[in-house]
């Protein structure tokens, strides 16, 4: 089993500070463009009190219709309720195409908002240079340096932006506390512009103290005033709710049975919410008094700052500001990742995109996403309330689809038991869905035109992909499914209260005595029945000494086989005369085949005039070679074609299987040949892998060489989990009894035709693990499948793992190009 030390959330407020980051952030911003809009109207004193109430009234029914989602995920699995078992593969595809794009709008509104709060302390970043505001450079250093950062991984992230969550809540209640304390400035500050307090608020006696809420009018509901103003500011606010749902994915994260697991994340929720309510219902008021939302060089909420807290907690308050929203930015990059780990478990994306790296976290995804977000600053600015609308659009499509989703369960719950507290808890979330239905529909038709249309282009474009590469890699087995609903669900906050462990196996390769009982009673499985053998090589030679090092290995195998040996070199075109120019090469390759001549093996030569990887791709083809050996440099002799970038086309392109040889350190020729004694044969359970099969009987068969299979578990072994490092742990251990059952089954097969077999199953990271085990079992010889061509844009992807392990192994690899479009169902 594997050994984990891990550390829950103990209490509500410690999950208000894993996860609350996001929500906690959304008064720094909302308001802006909220009073912008009516008081630039003049319907301020009309509309304000509507808005707000309406957004107080849906922050508790999706509060509430969360509770219900709280009570039913209670392992991490996710808190959208999206299941793919219950809704479809569209539904998942929908859900996390969307979640892309917001975690992208997330990272957009924090770092503009953020940029925002320097420049309202340091006007000259509005100034520009080159058509373009410095805030807009300053913005694209702080998204690369965000990036940088979240890639070194959860812990350097958290040892940043882990304090963020904790002085936001600070800053906002601070002005709650404020506001309540000065109310009598408040209402001198409505006088000043010729408003009566009682025309905004009424007052609440809270014992002996009295605070002032918005009142609302009733007319900002009737003709003229309702869609346009009132359900447009409303609108403008709803990004208040962002981040919401990410307590319903946290559930797993805190100790005790799964009521009290729930019951920890709804009290999280109730912390973070009801503080971004509070400072809504309280500091609203003060902010539409203090602030002019014209002001085009400093925010409302900086106004309010000024107006209410004594120096320097203004300047304070603005440092605050800056690194929650940094943190902010930071938790959707991270977020990102997550989703892509997930996607990726879940085989809705290529693996490229969720490849880890010695941080144990996804960096494409964040460069990705940093990349977005930089040339949207150029194109359009970093002024937030560019994209705060479509950015709640995005919030409410997701609140909307899972509303509806919690309706459909309870509705399936109430057949044949309607009892009036589940119709009371139906149509209490029937509102919530209406509510958040209704705003998604209020926010694309006033936004369309203004970038909610974006969605129409992104949402297809990234279910399209989803569907291709699902297709392409076939269903994941349930555990990898399970690992990949863990890491869509798993946070993206910094707070104070994460803790990030690690899980490792405390147990070496060897396997366990019930891994040996498993491989002892595995049935063999079904293998191709073709011989293979090989009767033709052909090895690409550039005058270069390191070229030459693929000799001995090419000699090794044409004895073994009794196979053909043909040494080719290739005169790229030049204006010299052709017949003055091949004879240099021709005499080379006859000094280097007299040797192997003398050795007893058939040896030809050939110079080719043209182009260089593509005469050498024909000439494979023309000769019916069955193996070309190459090395992966070149450099010092003639020509030096094999230089550089023409060894990986060749490898990339060649539909025949290739022998890699890497000349490492290099000593003088001539070499012995290489002893093939033992081959590590990796596989994943894809009929990709599987297809170096074949080639690893005939080969082991060959050179009477012990074959070690080795598999690597799709659940991480070593992955910086946090919280839910308990709930990876048993995910692992059952991902390796899997591996290990599908490796016994092959085994067997192969021991059937008398081979030595060896079954490994160990590792995270393939490319990694494959390099690391072949030091570790002393391989000869890695054998590998990959996509070569006719495989279109996924040779990229899906062949990185063969990629690197020739990269960075010195071990010869057998390489088998697998180029012809196929089915894996």
């Amino acid at each position: 089993m594997a050994h984990v030390v891990t550390h829950k959330l103990k209490n509500a407020f410690e999950g208000a500070l894993a996860g609350g980051g996001d929500p906690a952030t959304s008064p720094l911003y909302v308001f802006g463009p909220f009073l912008k809009l009516i008081v630039v109207g003049g319907v301020a004193l009309v509309t304000f009190g509507g808005s707000i109430w309406l957004v107080l009234l849906t922050i508790a029914m999706v509060s509430a219709m969360y509770r219900l989602v709280m009570a039913w995920v209670t392992d991490g699995s996710g808190g959208s309720g999206l299941s793919e078992e219950e809704f479809g593969g569209w539904a998942v595809k929908i859900n996390a195409a969307i979640t892309f794009v917001e975690y992208t709008l997330t990272f957009l509104v924090s770092m503009a908002a953020m940029v925002t709060f320097i420049a309202d302390r340091f006007p000259i970043l509005n100034e520009k240079f080159l058509f373009v505001q410095y805030r807009v450079f300053v913005a694209i250093g702080l998204s690369v340096l965000t990036g940088w950062l979240v890639n070194r991984g959860p812990r350097t992230a958290a040892r940043i932006f882990g304090p963020a969550t904790f002085a936001v809540l600070a800053l906002l209640w601070a002005m709650i506390l404020a506001t309540i304390l000065q109310m009598d400035k408040v209402s001198a500050a409505f006088a000043a512009k010729g408003i009566a307090l009682s025309d905004v608020t009424f007052g609440l006696m809270l014992g002996k103290a009295g605070i002032q809420l918005p009142v609302v009018h009733w007319q900002a509901f009737r003709g003229e005033y309702l869609y346009e103003f009132t359900l447009g500011g409303y609108a403008r606010m709803l990004a208040v709710m962002t981040g919401i749902e990410v307590f319903a994915n946290l559930v797993a994260a805190y100790d005790g049975n799964a009521a009290q697991k729930s019951k920890k994340a709804f009290g999280s929720l109730l912390i973070i919410m009801g503080s971004t309510g509070l400072t809504m219902l309280i500091v609203g008021p003060a902010i539409f008094a203090f602030s002019d939302p014209t002001d085009p060089y400093v925010s409302v909420f900086t106004q309010t700052m000024d107006a209410l807290l004594p120096d320097p907690l203004p300047y304070i308050g603005t440092i605050v500001g800056v690194a929650v929203l940094l943190s902010a930015s930071a938790a959707s990059a991270q977020g990102l990742q997550n989703l892509a780990l997930g996607l990726k478990s879940r085989r809705y994306i290529p693996a490229f995109i969720g490849q880890i790296n010695r941080f144990e976290v996804a960096p494409a995804p964040v460069w990705i996403e940093v990349g977005l977000v930089s040339l949207i600053f150029l194109l359009f600015g970093t002024h937030e309330e560019t994209y705060l609308a479509i950015y709640a659009a995005g919030v409410f499509i997701l609140l909307s689809m899972t509303s509806w989703a919690v309706i459909k369960r309870l509705l399936r719950q109430m057949r044949g038991n309607a009892t009036p507290s589940r119709i009371a808890l139906v149509t209490g979330v029937t509102v919530a869905a209406v509510l958040t239905t209704g705003a998604t529909v209020i926010i694309f038709e006033e936004r369309f035109f203004e970038g909610a249309w974006t969605y129409f282009l992104f949402i297809p474009v990234l279910y399209a992909v989803f569907t291709y590469y699902r297709r392409k890699l076939g269903p994941p087995s349930p555990v990898s499914e399970e690992l990949g609903r863990l890491e869509e669900a798993m946070m993206g906050g910094f707070g104070l209260g994460q803790s990030t462990v690690e899980v490792r196996s405390a147990r070496p390769p060897a396997l366990t005595d019930s891994a040996e009982a498993i491989l002892k009673n595995a049935a063999p499985r079904p293998l191709p029945p073709e011989k293979y053998t090989i009767r033709h090589l052909l090895i690409p030679l550039d005058g270069s000494l390191s070229a030459e090092y693929a000799l001995p290995a090419a000699r090794a195998f044409a004895s073994a086989f009794d196979a053909r040996l043909t040494l080719l070199s290739i005169l790229p075109e030049k204006k010299m005369s052709i017949a003055a120019s091949t004879q240099p090469l021709e005499a080379y390759l006859a000094s280097l085949a007299e040797p192997l001549r003398a050795r007893q093996v058939d040896v030809q030569t050939r110079v080719i005039v043209g182009p260089i990887v593509r005469s050498i791709i024909a000439a494979t083809e023309e000769m019916h070679a069955d193996v070309v050996v190459i090395t992966t440099t070149g450099g010092g002799g003639m020509g030096d074609w094999l230089m550089g970038g023409i060894a990986q086309k060749i490898i990339s392109l060649t539909r025949r299987p290739l022998l890699i040889v890497q000349p490492g350190e290099q000593k003088p020729l001539p070499l012995p040949p290489p002893q093939i004694r033992r081959i590590l044969i990796p596989l994943d359970g894809s009929e990709i892998a599987e297809r170096a099969l074949s080639h690893g009987r005939g080969l082991s068969q060959t050179f009477n060489a012990e074959v070690v299979l080795l598999s690597v578990p799709e659940v991480p072994e070593v992955r910086t989990y946090g919280i839910m490092a308990d709930v990876v742990a048993d995910l692992r251990s059952r991902a390796e009894e899997e591996a290990i059952r599908y490796l016994g089954s092959i085994a067997a097969a192969l021991r059937q035709d008398g081979l030595t077999v060896e079954v490994v199953v160990v590792g995270s990271h393939p490319a990694r693990t494959i390099v690391s085990v072949a030091e570790a079992v002393s391989a000869d010889l890695i054998l590998l499948t990959s996509h070569g061509a006719g495989a279109g844009a996924d040779r990229l992807f899906i062949g990185s793992v063969a990629a690197r392990v020739i990269r960075y192994s010195r071990h010869l690899v057998y390489l088998v190009p697998i180029y012809k479009q196929f089915s894996l169902t």
